[in-house]
């Protein structure tokens, strides 16, 4: 299914909750959220399921599992399987804090898991209970061994980079995908909803984290890694993994996007961005899989053809990141 800018869109991200077990200062507030979800306006596994049978008719062939925490959510490993038995997805991926990952993870592999995403700013314990409020590094790190050692792959680290807060830890990262088969992103820093951590004079642009990694490393431009997302993806001489460059807001990529959005109650956005949503929740209602089937593709055919990112998040903009999923 191509949307109105010729773009295929192939890949569906669904929040599966908007609750989470850290409190990022850059995405959640300290005491958490006062207006989570409540139970009965979640989806519950099995509708998940039949939105992703029913996207899969609109050439959906990829699934991301994102939340807040996606493993916050109970019986999340049933829902892999539901997913993996759709004849038509090739890909289940799961992005997460890492913090819960460990115990699960093999459930999740045998259950259909393809890959994984784990969000990490720092390699630098206190820094990482700052950013976090209350994570712990080492469990971070279990998860991203866990993930090799299982054999998910490609295993993709996720680092926003802060000016004046974790730049000092570019180096580190990258020497982290020189020495292991991890693919290390960093992404620019987003104003991704109202918190005050975000200031445009933090954002350290794609370019500038390059220049920095090519003081040690003589980075090669490398083939698309797995996952369809929009990072640039350089190999370092006789490195075992790859660094990318997600630059939502020096140089969007909205030309290549290929996904929509699923909330954790049930609404469709055509991007992180856009504040029209489309509700699913009634059709769901009454087992109509062909009206499913026809808001799916009018979220697609509704897609913008950019964000506007750089204008702010604004306050017409009612639900956060957590809200809509990473």
């Amino acid at each position: 299914m191509n949307d109105n800018f010729a773009r295929e869109i192939n890949y569906l991200r669904i929040s599966v909750t908007d609750l989470c077990n850290l409190r990022c200062r850059y995405c959640m507030p300290e005491e958490g959220i006062d207006n989570k979800l409540s139970h009965k306006k979640i989806l519950s596994l099995e509708e998940y399921a039949r939105i992703v049978r029913v996207a899969a008719r609109a050439g959906i062939r990829k699934v991301r599992l994102t939340g807040g925490e996606p493993l916050v959510r109970k019986n999340l490993v049933q829902l892999v399987k539901y997913i993996a038995e759709i004849p038509e997805i090739d890909d289940i991926a799961v992005t997460t804090n890492g913090i819960l990952f460990p115990g699960v993870a093999r459930e999740l592999k045998e259950a259909g898991l393809n890959r994984i995403n784990i969000s990490l700013d720092s390699l630098k314990e206190e820094r990482y209970e700052y950013i976090t409020r209350m994570g712990s590094l080492h469990q971070a790190k279990l998860a991203v061994f866990k993930a090799l050692e299982l054999g998910l792959h490609p295993v993709k680290i996720n680092t926003v980079v802060i000016k004046g807060f974790n730049d000092d830890e570019i180096l580190d990262f990258a020497r982290l995908a020189h020495e292991y088969p991890l693919h290390i992103r960093f992404i620019e820093f987003m104003p991704i909803g109202d918190l005050l951590f975000w200031k445009k004079e933090r954002l350290m642009d794609a370019d500038m984290i390059k220049a920095v990694i090519e003081k040690e490393f003589n980075l090669q431009m490398a083939c698309d890694i797995q996952g369809n997302g929009p990072a640039r993806y350089y190999q370092t001489a006789g490195g075992k993994g790859s660094i990318g460059f997600i630059s939502p807001m020096s140089n969007h990529f909205c030309s290549r996007c290929n996904r929509i959005r699923m909330t954790a109650d049930g609404m469709l956005r055509g991007c992180l961005y856009e504040k029209q949503e489309i509700d699913l929740k009634p059709a769901l209602a009454t087992g109509d899989e062909e009206e499913i089937l026809r808001l799916i593709n009018q979220a697609i055919k509704k897609k913008p053809a950019r964000h506007h990112m750089n204008d702010g998040w604004g306050m017409e903009n009612e639900r956060k990141m957590y809200q809509i999923g990473g």
